[in-house]
């Protein structure tokens, strides 16, 4: 007899082990090896593809039949934090505290390039371990009702960078030369890059089955974090490399939108009073040249990055905020003008409160004047797509403070700036009584 029973309650527990599969089935996939991520149905395979991309309408971006304006923040470290199951919470946290204030986009690295926790640990070797971390950062992006730029190399050091894609050809034995610089002109490298972005673009996320390049829920890629080509100040060489860049992705992926990633600096092709607008002579010189890049066809939408306390050593609070001023508005008219109608998003910026002197008022002068510039260029229907503030952090991450994170339960002044840009972009995306039903918890 006790042996009868324990078949039987074998029987039921196996039972209920299908039925909860079952269940499960219906929500989407569950990954035991990600405790406390549960996808919402908003996860399903099924679902996802119905959710609409942000698309490009001439020099504005469009979702669902409106314009759509960004109101986002920066978070490089998403992917990174996912990884180690003790940090993997600052995800759920950071997007948590966004969307509390309305930010409805979010920049952040799917890249990781030889470095710890690397997600590409030698040209075209991955570690499915991080990439299951970037997986994650999706679903909890599309749980949360966020869409993702994703940047794709960094100009700089961190995460690897360039500089670990010219150590890998040099230590081949297949490189140039050793310069930084032949990350956008050797043909290895160029040929290591490639691989990457055709395997990151055809990513099949593990938690809903979806590709990369079929989710709406990234709403564009970046080539490159900040890129500069120092020892061809004419340009030629970056503009080549977008121009084949922007053609590869695009050759794979022609839903999502792409930008280059560029700071904004005029350069040699330039009008006149358009290099007069950088914040010295020195910027010309960096192998950049933002009308000439953002013009190619395959790119969306043009990227600006914006700091005022380290490009204007010297200026005081009133000279950086005319600077501003001038800097956003020549690039928003440049996006109507000079590019044809191509929208225009403020893809980073801050104000470090390591700068001699730093209040904060100053920093909330500074973002508010920012906020101001992308609100009046909406208001008017104008080149102007958005600003992402640089950079949100979660609480108890110190380690990654630049000067710039914010951690907005900490401070109230700029967490009511983000929320207030929020509530009026929505308005003039929905109209005010619409916008505050939809964002009731955040503009009632």
């Amino acid at each position: 007899m006790a042996a009868c029973n324990g078949l039987f309650v074998y029987h039921i527990l196996g039972l209920a082990s299908l039925l909860a599969v079952f269940y499960f089935s219906l929500l989407g996939e569950v990954d035991l090896r990600f405790p406390g991520l549960l996808p919402s149905p908003g996860a399903s395979r099924s679902h996802d593809a119905s959710l609409p991309f942000v698309e490009r309408r001439g020099a504005q971006l469009f979702l669902e039949g409106r314009p759509f304006y960004i109101n986002g923040w920066n978070s490089y470290w998403l992917m990174d934090q996912a990884v180690e199951p003790a940090s993997r919470h600052r995800v759920s946290d950071m997007f948590r505290a966004a969307t509390g204030m309305g930010l409805t986009v979010c920049r952040t690295w799917a890249f990781n390039d030889g470095a710890y926790n690397a997600l590409q640990l030698s040209p075209g070797h991955f570690d499915e371990r991080v990439f299951k971390a970037l997986d994650m950062v999706v679903v909890e992006a599309r749980r949360h009702g966020v869409r993702l730029i994703l940047s794709l190399a960094n100009n700089l050091e961190a995460y690897g960078g360039k500089t670990q894609y010219v150590r890998w050809a040099w230590d081949e034995g297949v490189g140039l030369t050793a310069s930084n610089d032949s990350f956008f002109f050797d043909p290895a490298i160029r040929d290591y890059f490639k691989v990457y972005l055709k395997a990151l673009l055809t990513r099949t996320n593990h938690l809903t089955g979806v590709q990369y390049k079929d989710d709406p829920t990234i709403l564009a890629w970046e080539l490159m974090n900040e890129p500069r080509c120092i020892t061809d100040p004419s340009g030629n060489t970056l503009q080549r490399w977008i121009d084949e860049m922007a053609g590869y992705v695009k050759s794979i992926d022609r839903r999502h939108l792409l930008t280059v990633g560029t700071e904004g600096f005029y350069g040699p092709t330039s009008p006149p009073e358009k290099l007069s607008v950088n914040p010295g002579h020195w910027f010309n010189n960096y192998g950049l040249d933002f009308i000439r890049n953002s013009k190619i066809s395959d790119i969306d939408f043009a990227s600006v990055h914006l700091y005022p306390d380290t490009w204007l050593l010297d200026a005081n609070l009133e000279e950086k905020l005319k600077f501003v001023t001038k800097w956003v508005s020549s690039h928003f008219e440049d996006g109507d003008t000079e590019l044809g109608g191509k929208p225009v998003v403020l893809t980073e910026f801050g104000l470090s409160h390591l700068v001699k002197g730093f209040e904060q008022s100053q920093r909330d002068a500074f973002y508010k004047s920012v906020y101001d510039i992308v609100h009046e260029s909406a208001k008017r229907g104008g080149a102007g797509a958005g600003a992402i503030v640089w950079q949100l952090a979660a609480e108890d991450m110190e380690e990654y403070h630049d000067g710039f994170a914010i951690v907005p339960s900490e401070t109230p002044s700029m967490q009511k700036l983000l929320t207030e840009q929020s509530c009026r972009l929505a308005a003039l995306r929905h109209g005010e009584q619409e916008a505050k039903r939809i964002l009731k918890a955040v503009c009632g």
